[in-house]
């Protein structure tokens, strides 16, 4: 199957063979963090999950206890790092992956959207005008967010051929992945909502990818 991504990443465009095979993805955000609550863009900050996020961790540790996985990816940033070894334990070896961090918000790290419009209201608003193309001071862009991502799901795609995948990440790289099996321009990944500690999932067929599960968080009680 093809992945498709803005032309101007052509060069990072992938084509994966998989004949007959099929492969399921499934895609966990991270439990709860203290910037997640005060609504702090966080991006490679290493924010550990709260009592909350750990809580939610143990939840969906619950939810997938009898579902069988292949490999484990996450990233190594310890907020994710920490909701996948609750989730997976000692069942199965975790693939650290430094390609599945969140975006790279530079200066803004830390600051809450108010503060970032009072600060760096030029960047801001070029910023927002062109997720794909201009990134925070000192931060990446939507585009190099999307070739990290477009290169992970190359490797899964490649070497997990008929096999369930567990991968565990941050908001943009989840939305990013979404639409990159999906064949949309990376720059839809507004379009999609994961909320922390949330569950998708999607199967890949030779014809394309389906997504049976989005943003689910059924598992979590009232008060997560």
């Amino acid at each position: 199957m093809s992945i498709r991504v803005e032309p101007s990443v052509h060069e990072a465009l992938v084509e994966c063979d998989q004949g007959n095979a099929f492969m399921k993805l499934y895609l966990i955000r991270h439990g709860q963090t203290d910037w997640n609550l005060a609504q702090r863009f966080q991006g490679q900050s290493d924010i550990p999950l709260n009592e909350i996020g750990r809580r939610q961790a143990n939840a969906l540790a619950g939810r997938l206890s009898s579902q069988p996985f292949d490999v484990v990816y996450s990233s190594d940033l310890q907020r994710a790092l920490e909701t996948t070894n609750i989730i997976a334990g000692d069942r199965l070896e975790i693939k650290e992956d430094v390609r599945l961090r969140e975006m790279n918000f530079g200066d803004w790290e830390g600051a809450t959207y108010n503060k970032i419009k009072e600060e760096y209201p030029d960047a801001l608003t070029a910023w927002e005008d062109d997720v794909y193309k201009n990134a925070p001071p000192n931060g990446e862009t939507l585009e190099q967010l999307a070739i990290r991502a477009q290169s992970v799901l190359k490797d899964i795609l490649e070497n997990w051929k008929d096999k369930t995948v567990l991968l565990v990440a941050h908001g943009g790289v989840l939305q990013s992945l979404i639409c990159l099996a999906l064949n949309l321009p990376p720059r839809m990944y507004w379009q999609f909502h994961v909320s922390p500690a949330s569950l998708s999932e999607i199967s890949f067929y030779p014809a394309g990818a389906i997504v049976n599960l989005l943003n689910d968080i059924s598992h979590l009680e009232n008060n997560l």
